[in-house]
């Protein structure tokens, strides 16, 4: 539950700094927001099921800090790439 909160908050803050850095697919604060959670959950499941990033520590139960930067870079990678996708079929859809 845990890799999927930290994907969501990441894939936001992917979303917004995308569209920051990519003006013209910009959607607005809610709209990268939106589809940076989306981004985010995606890229945080994905990277759980190759075994990379939902790895739980077998003494204690909690996360080690591999797996948390590893959460942290696959929902910010997963929402900027999810932004920008949204954000090129509205760009598309305008014309």
């Amino acid at each position: 539950m845990e890799q999927l909160l930290i994907g969501l908050v990441s894939g936001a803050v992917g979303g917004n700094v995308a569209g920051g850095i990519l003006k013209n697919l910009n959607l607005g604060l809610l709209g990268n927001s939106i589809a940076g959670l989306v981004g985010g959950g995606l890229g945080s499941q994905l990277i759980g099921m190759m075994g990379a990033g939902g790895a739980m520590a077998d003494a204690g139960g909690g996360m080690d800090m591999a797996s948390i930067i590893s959460q942290v870079a696959a929902g910010g990678v997963g929402g900027g790439v999810i932004m920008a996708i949204v954000g090129v079929v509205k760009n598309m859809m305008a014309k």
